[in-house]
């Protein structure tokens, strides 16, 4: 077997396969064999299919499966030996030759592969480069805030008299038309928009009636809820004037800040005060701020390599490819997610050659760490007093693991935090404190 590869320009190359008869028959006459141990034939007994009768009846398929076998494994290890940094895969290049062949186990194959090449090009970040890490401090209104969000999780519901702003309202609403939309619903006054017809839906009682418009007071998504609908049909409402009747008033009562409250959050006795409660508070608030200061400065970085790195790209043979592994998609779907897909792929090539260039290694274990950590996540999302042993906690991380996708994304995603980390220690990054409301406005600036 000869292979060899010849490059047209610096980001396209073709690879070039002949194969002769030694080559291939090997493989084919061992394939040919175990297809006769397995085959189950009318007039042979199982395992003693002779070798000649399954070469008669299925011996071109079988030479033409071992042969895209051979060639793809052959491709595969020449760009491993070569280093050719390949992007997707190799395609077939058409060949008038290839109708000449007699697939007789005789002929002497010649196979020609287009094959897309990544750009080259310097990874840009040094010691000179620097960056700005942000320690974020809670500010007032969020520690205020997220105290109130507590105290509602573990409040009580309670059915007052008059309804107040933010209650929930159980109501009939009738649509003002002839056979109209009639639904008995809850109606959250949180989301509502206009200021008016939220003034209006307090100081209610039972069997109270207000007329609204609904389209000015909800979202269409909100008005699909309420009434059952499609989004589209709560779009093209042709009457939007309803009547609310008041059924039931339904309030949510913060918890007290006692302690019973206390120990539903905390190891029991842990907090005793309403000044260590608050503390606990901020010190949860600004943990979970250093997360949105990493997440900052990863995008930071990304979008500073990506403004730095100018690099051409193989677009024909790269569509062409996507076409290939992807028959479902149209062109023009292709087309439209073209921009995001080489702007993925450029990075992806950013962080491989960080990866290379510094022998970092994504081990099983810290995969496993990672999906660990985002199952504890969301458990403690939904119940914060429940507290998993790190045996279920493995349990849970081996069933999402089994998910191929789910494997490869947090295998990505560990890669990612391995190539932010060793970043961090390549360039230069000055601490600055924020409060937090300043920094939620700094990507909108």
């Amino acid at each position: 077997m000869n292979i060899s590869h010849q490059k047209i320009d610096d980001i396209s190359a073709k690879i070039t396969v002949d194969l002769t008869p030694e080559d291939y028959n090997p493989a084919v006459d061992k394939a040919i064999k175990d297809q006769a141990k397995k085959a189950k034939l009318p007039g042979f007994r199982p395992g003693l299919v002779p070798t000649g009768h399954i070469r008669r009846t299925y011996g071109k398929a079988i030479l033409l499966d071992e042969i895209n076998r051979v060639v793809n494994e052959k491709i595969s290890a020449y760009i491993t030996e070569e280093k050719l940094e390949v992007l997707g895969q190799p395609l077939p290049v058409d060949n008038e030759e290839d109708n000449k062949y007699n697939w007789d186990f005789k002929d002497t194959f010649n196979f020609n592969y287009e094959i897309g090449l990544a750009p080259i090009f310097d990874v840009p970040f040094s010691a000179e480069t620097e960056f700005t890490e942000y320690d974020i401090k809670a500010d007032e209104a969020t520690l205020v805030e997220r105290t109130k969000n507590l105290r509602r999780s573990y409040g009580k519901m309670t059915n007052p008299e008059v309804s107040e702003e933010g209650d929930v309202l159980y109501a009939t609403l009738k649509q003002e038309k002839e056979d109209g939309i009639e639904k008995t619903t809850s109606v959250r006054t949180d989301v509502i928009e206009d200021a008016k017809i939220k003034k209006s839906l307090v100081g209610l009682k039972k069997d109270d009636t207000v007329k609204i418009d609904i389209k000015k007071a909800f979202k269409a998504a909100d008005i699909a809820r309420i009434l059952g609908i499609t989004e589209e049909e709560a779009e093209n409402l042709d009457v939007t004037k309803f009547e609310l009747t008041v059924q039931n008033i339904n309030r949510l009562e913060e918890a007290d800040l006692n302690q019973e409250f206390f120990d539903k959050l905390f190891p029991e006795g842990e907090v005793t005060t309403e000044e260590q409660f608050n503390e606990k508070v901020k010190e949860e608030v600004e943990n979970l701020f250093k997360q949105n200061s990493a997440q900052k400065l990863r995008n930071d970085m990304y979008t500073f390599g990506m403004e730095k790195v100018e690099a051409k790209f193989p677009e024909d043979f790269l569509k062409r490819w996507l076409q290939a592994t992807n028959p479902n998609l149209s062109a023009e779907e292709i087309e439209e997610g073209f921009a995001d897909f080489l702007n993925n792929l450029k990075w992806t090539i950013i962080e491989n050659r960080i990866v290379t260039a510094n022998n970092l290694e994504v081990k099983y274990d810290e995969v496993v760490d990672l999906a660990k950590e985002r199952i504890y996540g969301q458990i403690k999302m939904y119940n914060i007093n429940e507290e998993p042993t790190d045996e279920q906690l493995g349990q849970f991380a081996m069933q999402l693991l089994s998910d191929r996708e789910q494997a490869n994304r947090l295998f990505e995603e560990v890669k990612a935090l391995k190539v932010f980390d060793h970043l961090k220690t390549t360039v230069k990054t000055k601490s600055k404190k924020i409060d937090y409301d300043k920094f939620e406005k700094l990507d909108n600036k």
